[in-house]
């Protein structure tokens, strides 16, 4: 059985900002280590085949310069990659464009740390409402399928992992990451009404509270 506050705290949790040259923009940042060779991480985060066995079915030309598709998400174009320690591409969803930077660096022989930035513009209308578990979450989600594939070298069955975030180890993890992200948020300089309010927000989305008290 999973222990979901082990697999929450093994990521690092940072918000912050930097300057693009559109402006000013959010910083989301998970850090985390695999007990994987950074070959191994590379060849699971950046190949077709593998990407869909922790992850989402991918389409696409996965070079630089070519476009993807993550199926029922978000689609984008690889700008930079520099095997097998990182690229970026941006991410391109419900109409709006924000980015992805995902950096790896070696602990030793076999054990690699991951890095994963997501950069959106100031006035995201979802970071407003959600506060950085609008994208957060869904990471700590994604990164927890990534490790459990790299440690059994099997799928993650889509079904079945639906299936665990509906139940109520599932519910936990989200509320616990959710509110992991609410302490980045407020550690970052965000009053701490508002992102415990974010926070919630979130939680409640992920969870469908929303929908089940308008039944």
């Amino acid at each position: 059985m999973m222990d979901v506050t082990h697999e929450v705290n093994s990521v690092e949790r940072h918000v912050g900002s930097r300057i693009l040259a559109a402006g000013k923009a959010r910083t989301v940042t998970l850090s985390r280590i695999y007990d994987s060779p950074i070959e191994e991480v590379w060849e699971a985060c950046t190949t077709r085949d593998r990407i869909q066995h922790w992850f989402l079915p991918i389409s696409g030309d996965l070079r630089l310069g070519g476009r993807f598709q993550l199926e029922g998400n978000a689609g984008g174009r690889i700008e930079r990659c520099d095997p097998p320690r990182s690229f970026s591409a941006t991410w391109e969803m419900f109409g709006d464009v924000s980015w992805i930077e995902l950096r790896l660096s070696r602990e030793g022989d076999e054990r690699t740390r991951m890095e994963l930035e997501h950069i959106a513009h100031v006035d995201d209308e979802r970071w407003m409402q959600f506060g950085p578990g609008a994208v957060g979450v869904g990471w700590d989600l994604a990164t927890m399928g990534l490790g459990r594939y790299l440690r059994s070298g099997q799928p993650v069955d889509p079904h079945e992992a639906a299936t665990w975030s509906a139940s109520d180890a599932g519910r936990l993890f989200i509320a616990t990451s959710s509110g992991s992200w609410g302490d980045a948020s407020r550690r970052s300089g965000t009053d701490p009404a508002s992102a415990k309010a974010a926070a919630e927000r979130t939680t409640a989305f992920y969870t469908g509270a929303d929908a089940a008290s308008n039944e």
